[in-house]
């Protein structure tokens, strides 16, 4: 079926992207296969990480469906365009359908992409997984993919206002092998291992990242524990 939304926008992505000339950064994209459903799993960071979570999957020639909550499939401009890239909405009171949804979709050769934090991080660490992702893996009998992100939440995050200017913003990404969701495991140890896959990915990708903080003021995206002013994953929940 042509893909007459999603292609299109991704062009437009990248062109954007040329124009910020940002510095993106991708390896291990081979670890996505070219054919057949898979679970992509990143962890979350800022409001444009499904856009970066997507772009690794450009060179194996594969488009991700992502999960995303319902209220963004409302918005006056951005719902069209969801529901044209068939994303999948999430309404968290009807948790089923987006299940089932996802599902269909992987059982028909998709790779569905999930942020198993379910929200974006603040203090950039890695936050708790659900399990889901684990349970879709399972079920579909497809592999989960797990992927790293950094450098994302310099573009647009929580709490921050956006930086959308031509400032050569680094973006960092990480995809690790396969990690297989046999169904004759216990869904919270899959999730586990795959957390820890994310965990080592996520640390491979900061280690690499090539900018540190320009001065005092610009340690707010680095955090606490590897020196930065990023609020503590305590100080996070305290704020809350």
């Amino acid at each position: 079926m042509a893909e007459l939304v999603y292609r299109p926008i991704v062009g437009a992505a990248c062109t954007l992207f040329k124009a910020l000339d940002l510095k993106i950064d991708t390896q291990g994209a081979q670890n996505i296969p070219t054919t057949g459903g898979a679970v992509l799993v990143s962890n979350h960071i800022g409001y444009l990480d499904f856009i970066f979570a997507g772009l690794a999957a450009l060179p194996q020639k594969r488009l991700v469906r992502f999960m995303a909550k319902e209220s963004v499939f409302r918005h006056r401009i951005g719902g069209p365009l969801m529901r044209g890239m068939k994303h999948i909405p999430v309404d968290r009171q009807k948790g089923e359908d987006a299940y089932s949804h996802a599902l269909e979709a992987l059982r028909a050769g998709e790779i569905v992409g999930v942020f198993p934090e379910a929200t974006i991080s603040q203090s950039f660490t890695l936050k708790s997984f659900k399990s889901g992702a684990a349970r879709l893996a399972q079920e579909a009998g497809v592999p989960l993919i797990p992927v790293a992100l950094w450098g994302t939440q310099r573009l647009w995050t929580k709490g921050r206002p956006r930086n959308l200017k031509r400032s050569h913003i680094p973006i960092t990404i990480r995809v690790g092998e396969p990690v297989e969701a046999p169904a004759d495991q216990y869904a919270g140890a899959i999730t586990r291992r795959l957390r820890e896959r994310v965990q080592e990915l996520l640390e491979a990708a900061q280690r690499a990242y090539p900018v540190r903080p320009k001065d005092a003021t610009d340690t707010w995206w680095v955090p606490s524990h590897l020196g930065g002013t990023a609020p503590t994953p305590a100080e996070v929940r305290e704020a809350r």
